[in-house]
């Protein structure tokens, strides 16, 4: 099938810029998810050997409310201490409502996930994270200090703005900005294979003209580097992730960057065909809120970045 939308869409160079810098957060998202795994159920078993009163089982089924947490039991208790004593923003908002505290003594990921943006109750592994989840950890967690706290939050910032492209272009200024901002945090993990890996792959996507590589399509205005996904892949993972976002955080959600992203879909045919379902959401959401008399403006779920 020739993707006609697609190529039409790749011959527009800040859109391209937006693609292969979203492709770059993917492979992050990738070489960190076995480290930050390792990391943490380190953490966490340095935690319960130091704090012995943290081995013990919650008896009382204690949980969190909207993002607070209440009338929690002497061990969740103990728990909350020492998560705000290892968090490097602790007057800062905390996102209890990610965490089942009874399983804080026997699952790291929900001890990490107390270090997250919101929407994580779901996630039960470092593998399902997105990039956003896991910078967040690095930049909270003060596990993570050995790592340059500024490289993080520079590339959190990048993902940030990238993320909240209004018309889902960058110029070539951004990405010789956010060249420098990616290569700096890889620097701090060359020890480490697979963000290694990752970290070659993202230079290599960095440093290449983007081809127009679609399957049945013989076009090309470039090269791609050897083992690269399709980039129609990218595009789905990358417009996914942002949906997931805009729909999930309800709370703080930014109804009008959700309409502009509904209309770019809306102007792509195969890019409506694949996202029908959340269409349909979006659909459903403006009818509620013109009925309850306007829209809601928010700020959205991103990566909290501490000045």
């Amino acid at each position: 099938m020739v993707h006609e939308e697609l190529s039409a869409r790749l011959n527009d160079g800040g859109y391209k810029n937006w693609l292969k810098a979203g492709y770059c957060l993917l492979k992050l998202r990738e070489g960190l998810h076995p480290f930050t795994d390792t990391e943490m159920r380190s953490f966490h078993r340095n935690l319960v050997t130091r704090n012995p009163g943290l081995r013990r089982p919650c008896r009382s089924g204690c949980s969190s409310k909207g993002n607070q947490l209440y009338s929690l039991c002497v061990v969740c208790t103990e728990w909350r201490t020492v998560i705000l004593r290892h968090h490097t923003n602790p007057r800062g908002m905390v996102n209890w409502g990610n965490c089942r505290p009874p399983l804080w003594y026997q699952d790291h990921w929900e001890l990490a996930k107390a270090y997250m943006p919101r929407g994580q109750a779901g996630v039960k592994g470092a593998a399902l994270c997105d990039a956003s989840a896991l910078l967040n950890l690095l930049n909270f967690c003060s596990h993570f200090n050995y790592v340059d706290q500024h490289c993080v939050r520079e590339v959190i910032r990048c993902r940030n703005e990238l993320m909240h492209s209004c018309e889902m272009r960058v110029c070539d200024q951004w990405m010789r900005r956010y060249q420098v901002s990616i290569q700096q945090l890889l620097q701090q993990f060359t020890h480490i294979p697979e963000v290694a890996a990752a970290g070659q792959q993202i230079l290599e996507m960095l440093a290449v003209d983007l081809s127009v590589l679609v399957p049945g399509v013989d076009q090309v205005d470039g090269s791609v580097p050897e083992g690269l996904e399709p980039i129609s892949q990218w595009e789905m993972d990358l417009l996914r992730e942002r949906l997931q976002e805009l729909l999930t955080d309800t709370d703080t959600q930014d109804t009008e960057e959700l309409l502009r992203l509904r209309d770019f879909l809306l102007a792509n045919r195969d890019l409506s065909d694949q996202f029908s379902s959340e269409l349909q959401t979006i659909t459903s959401m403006e009818t509620q809120m013109r009925r309850g008399g306007g829209a809601r403006e928010g700020g959205g779920n991103e990566v909290e970045t501490p000045e």
